[in-house]
């Protein structure tokens, strides 16, 4: 745990008491706060009480003797409209903050200068961050991984010298750090998301150039060039005078680093020379995962790492659950868990990795359903529809796309196994790859990604995918 000094002899009141709530109240507390703890739901507020965490309804304290608000990020803080706790807080004038904002005041008193690599963007944030600890762990360096990858920021190791704090960072923390000044920081790409959270397509994007931005003189801010806004945040950050390395797979550069025929190639003003091959590395299959990995490839030269060692990374990355994640065989028949594709520009870049594919999608729909992933349709079989979006992706395939309504991921499975075992095509898969939120259905898209992985190994007969 990193005990957080910063509040010391102060009272500081903390709201959402889940994980990563929890942590940020004990760290508050190791570190010297007052602490005043609360949450919506009783269970939650119980859980905080018998941690030793003091709570109280938030709405009778005396909010003059607040220092500030932590809060959990999934507690809206201004769309659809402010949770009434950050109603409080802003009518008392005290700061809202979260957890990678109590990091990075910490990291400011005990090691300002120790290599902060914080990651963000639209898709592909945690396997780029996964990527990047990976690869520095696998140079011998002390990586810590955490963020909004599953592991809170404040459960970590502290910052000190040569350490290397490698933090995925989503919107809602990005929107409660404004300290937040990584010396390695990453905007992977940009498209319509979270907008019920941000409101508009162009507050989401200023949030997100918040990490960017906020890079010292001294760091080095990565960004990739392959959409129209992030093409605009890497104008914006050079002619502010940062140091900005662009990324592409769309493209060569003459200055920054793109992916060609495979190859992770740096340009300069000296001329390009190969960073790293991708081609042979199953964890990385895909245009998607390349930019992840020029991304990764540019944080690690960022951190010191030659190319050996950065290609010795890359080959033995083992890849994330629930992103591409190959589960095995049957007969002739792959299966592929990609439950992490949250949303179609997600579900679009595991769709253009395979070419006869027995599509599980569906769940709680995101603005623009799939018409968006309309190209793709010729790869598709057939498409087995669950959940909440099921009637309206049905609309959008028919009628160029078979598809048939299942409502339930079994149902789903057993399906697409019928019908891919029965195809003539040569290398059939049945990939999920929902292009929804599982909230319909399932907790979180781990909560679903594992149910689908359960299901597939209990098909008898399967072979696993040896890593």
């Amino acid at each position: 745990m990193i005990p957080v000094t910063a509040f010391a002899g102060k009272k500081v009141a903390v709201f959402g008491l889940g994980g990563s709530g929890l942590v940020s109240a004990s760290a508050l507390l190791a570190g010297g706060a007052d602490v005043v703890a609360y949450d919506d739901d009783a269970q939650s507020v119980a859980k905080a009480n018998a941690a030793g965490i003091p709570t109280a309804d938030l709405r009778n304290v005396d909010w003059s003797k607040i220092a500030a608000l932590v809060l959990a990020p999934g507690v809206p803080l201004t769309h659809p409209e402010p949770h009434w706790i950050v109603a409080l807080a802003g009518k008392a004038g005290v700061a809202v903050i979260g957890d990678i904002e109590l990091f990075c005041r910490e990291r400011a008193q005990l090691a300002p200068g120790a290599p902060f690599v914080a990651i963000t963007g639209t898709n592909g944030k945690s396997t780029t961050t996964a990527l990047i600890a990976h690869l520095a762990a696998s140079a011998g360096l002390d990586a810590q991984l955490g963020g909004n990858i599953g592991t809170a920021i404040l459960s970590l190791q502290p910052p000190r010298a040569g350490r290397v704090h490698v933090i995925e960072c989503s919107s809602y923390q990005i929107d409660l750090a404004p300290s937040l000044d990584p010396s390695v920081g990453i905007l992977i790409n940009l498209s319509e998301d979270h907008l019920d959270r941000h409101g508009t397509m162009a507050h989401y994007a200023a949030v997100k150039e918040r990490l960017v931005a906020g890079v010292p003189s001294n760091g080095t801010a990565i960004v990739g060039v392959d959409d129209d806004w992030c093409r605009a945040i890497a104008n914006r950050l050079e002619n502010a005078g940062k140091r900005a390395v662009r990324i592409s797979v769309h493209r060569e550069l003459s200055d920054g680093i793109y992916v060609a025929n495979g190859r992770v190639m740096r340009a300069t003003p000296a001329g390009v020379t190969p960073i790293a091959e991708l081609r042979g590395i199953g964890s990385l299959r895909g245009q998607h995962n390349a930019q992840n990995a020029a991304c990764a490839a540019a944080a690690a030269l960022a951190l010191g790492l030659e190319p050996p060692a950065i290609q010795a990374g890359l080959r033995s990355f083992p890849g994330l659950a629930h992103r591409m994640e190959e589960l095995g065989r049957r007969g002739a028949v792959l299966y592929v868990n990609d439950s992490k594709a949250t949303n179609a520009d997600s579900a679009a870049q595991a769709l253009a990795c395979f070419s006869d594919i027995f599509w599980i999608a569906g769940g709680k729909p995101k603005t623009g359903g799939i018409e968006s992933l309309r190209g793709f349709f010729p790869r598709i079989r057939k498409a087995y529809l669950i959940g909440e979006a099921a009637d309206e992706f049905a609309a959008t395939l028919s009628p160029g796309v078979p598809y048939e309504i299942d409502g339930t991921l079994d149902k789903a499975l057993a399906a697409a196994t019928r019908d891919a075992e029965a195809s003539t095509v040569p290398e059939p898969v049945v990939l999920l790859s929902p292009a929804c939120a599982s909230f319909d259905q399932y907790r979180n898209f781990e909560v679903r990604g594992d149910a689908f992985r359960e299901l597939v190994q209990a098909l008898p007969g399967l072979v696993p995918v040896k890593r």
